[in-house]
């Protein structure tokens, strides 16, 4: 019944994976290549999560 109060999941993902590659980017810039694999490994799990709701949409 109050179903739109709820946060889209789909939306949250997707923001935090735009945060993720842009932390990413950041850091390959400042040459922190360490943090820069770690930040997109991170980033291809949010994406894998994304992908998997999109999956279930269908």
């Amino acid at each position: 019944m109050l179903g739109f109060l709820k946060g889209d999941p789909k939306k949250k993902l997707q923001k935090a994976y735009e945060d993720k590659l842009a932390k990413a980017l950041h850091a390959q810039r400042n040459g922190d290549l360490r943090t820069h694999g770690t930040l997109m490994e991170e980033a291809e799990k949010i994406y894998a999560e994304i992908q998997a709701l999109e999956k279930r949409e269908q």
